[in-house]
C-alpha cells in the first residue's frame, strides 16, 4: 500500500498572479508544502499537478527525490474547475491500487509541517475512519440570521478558556483511499475523522492581505523556532548595541566608550555551549579591539560600513561552514539593515532607529543599547533552546 501526496497548483491565479511560486518567507509558496511532504517518511510519492511551465521549473529546481510533475489538462486548470476534477483526472490516468492512501494537500496552507502529515497518517491508518481532514478549533460565539445564538447561551456566557468551540476546516489536507475517491468522486467519503491542528493554521492564502498575515505567522510560530534551535554564530554591532551610542571624551581628548558587564557574561554563556561570536563595527578603534579581546570574541571586524556587515557575515559563514540562517545578529542603525534582513534571527535594541525596528519579524528587545541588550538577546536564544 503506497501513500501518495497530491498538490494541485494552477498558474492562472487572478487575486495573486502566479501566487504558487511567489516568494513567501524567501521561498516559492509551493516549496513549503512540498518540503514538508518530502521530509515525511511515511509518504512515498509527491505529485505536483500543474498547467504552468514556470511552476514546473520552480518545483523541479528544489531537487526533491519524491516529487513528480503531473501536467494537468487545460480544462481542469480553469477558475471554475474543481479540485476533485484534477484529482480524478490524475487517478484515472495513473495506476495506483484502490487501497493506496491519497493525501490532497493545499499549497495555500504553508504552515503545515511534516509532523502534521506523519501524525495524521498514523491516526488514519490505525482508526476506523474512511477519510480524514485537517481542522482547527474555532472558539467564536456564532449567531443565526434570526437573532438566536447558534452555539452558546448568551444568558450564561462561558469564558473563552472554558468554551469547547467548534471545529472548522483549515484546508491544509484531506486523506482518503484511492478507490473511495474514484467511487464517490470526492476528497472525503464514509466515516470522516478529524485531525486537529494549531489555531494559527486557520488561515489560507487567497488574497494579498492573507499573504502578509501568513508570513508573520510563519516567522513567529515556525521559522523563528527552527532558527533559534540552529544558531551557530552570534554577531553584534558595537555603537548603540554594546554601547549606549554616546560619545565620551577625556580632558585630554581621548575617546571613551561605555560598555555593560552583563553583555560580557552573555558571551561567556555562548562560548560554553559552542556558539561562535563576532563583533562587527563601522569604526576602527583600539577600545573595541581591547573589549573584543576581553570578551574572547571569535571574530572582530572593524571599519565595515553599510552592506559590508552582510559581506562579513557571509565570510564568517564560509569559514565556519554554516549558512546565514544559522546566524543571530543584533544591530541598531541603517548600516546594519542588510545584515539584519538576511540572518536567521535578527534583533535590535529598544532605542534602535525606526527603519531598523520596522524590518519584518525583527525582535525588538526591552533594553536600550549599552544597557545589557546583548545579554538580553543571548538569554532569549538560550531560553528557546532549552539551555537557560
Amino acid at each position: 500500500m503506497a501513500v501518495i501526496a497530491f498538490i494541485p497548483v494552477r498558474g492562472g491565479s487572478k487575486s495573486i498572479p502566479l501566487k504558487n511560486i511567489k516568494l513567501f518567507c524567501r521561498k516559492p509558496l509551493v516549496y513549503w508544502s512540498v518540503n514538508a511532504l518530502q521530509e515525511t517518511h511515511a509518504i512515498d510519492k509527491v505529485i505536483v499537478a500543474t498547467d504552468s511551465e514556470e511552476i514546473k521549473n520552480a518545483v523541479t529546481s528544489f531537487g526533491f527525490t519524491k516529487v513528480e510533475i503531473y501536467h494537468r489538462s487545460p480544462e481542469n486548470a480553469t477558475d471554475t474547475a474543481s479540485t476533485e476534477s484534477v484529482m480524478l483526472e490524475y487517478l484515472q490516468q495513473s495506476h495506483h491500487h484502490a487501497n493506496d492512501i491519497f493525501i490532497l494537500v493545499q499549497a495555500t496552507s504553508p504552515l503545515t509541517q511534516s509532523n502534521d502529515f506523519a501524525t495524521a497518517l498514523e491516526k488514519f491508518q490505525v482508526s476506523s475512519y474512511n477519510s480524514m481532514l485537517s481542522v482547527v478549533r474555532f472558539k467564536r460565539f456564532l449567531w443565526n440570521s434570526d437573532g438566536t445564538p447558534k452555539n452558546y447561551d448568551y444568558r450564561h456566557r462561558p469564558r473563552r478558556q472554558d468554551f469547547e468551540g467548534e471545529f472548522m476546516e483549515n484546508g491544509a489536507f484531506y486523506i482518503n483511499h484511492v478507490g473511495d475517491i474514484i467511487k464517490d468522486r470526492n476528497r472525503l467519503s464514509g466515516k470522516v475523522g478529524l485531525y486537529e491542528m494549531e489555531e494559527y493554521t486557520a488561515f489560507e492564502i487567497d488574497e494579498p492581505d492573507d499573504w502578509q498575515i501568513m508570513e508573520q505567522l510563519m516567522y513567529r510560530h515556525i521559522l523563528c523556532n527552527q532558527a533559534l534551535n540552529n544558531i551557530k554564530l552570534f554577531a553584534t554591532d558595537v555603537d548603540g548595541v554594546l554601547t549606549d551610542a554616546g560619545m565620551y571624551y577625556s580632558e585630554h581628548g581621548d575617546e571613551l566608550k561605555k560598555f555593560n558587564t552583563r553583555d560580557g557574561k552573555g558571551f561567556e554563556l555562548l562560548r560554553k555551549i559552542g556558539i561562535k561570536t563576532a563583533i562587527i563595527t563601522s569604526e576602527n578603534t583600539n577600545i573595541v579591539e581591547r573589549r573584543a579581546a576581553k570578551l574572547k570574541a571569535d571574530y572582530l571586524y572593524q571599519g565595515r560600513e553599510h552592506n559590508g556587515k552582510l559581506a562579513v557575515l557571509k565570510e564568517i559563514c564560509e569559514k565556519e561552514n554554516i549558512t546565514l540562517s544559522q546566524v543571530a545578529y543584533i544591530g541598531d542603525d541603517i548600516n546594519c539593515r542588510e545584515a539584519l534582513q538576511n540572518v536567521g534571527i535578527a534583533a535590535c535594541p529598544k532605542d534602535a532607529v525606526d527603519k531598523i525596528k520596522n524590518i519584518p519579524n525583527i525582535k525588538i528587545m526591552n533594553n536600550k543599547g549599552g544597557e545589557g541588550v546583548v545579554r538580553e538577546f543571548i538569554e532569549f536564544i538560550l531560553t528557546n533552546q532549552g539551555l537557560n
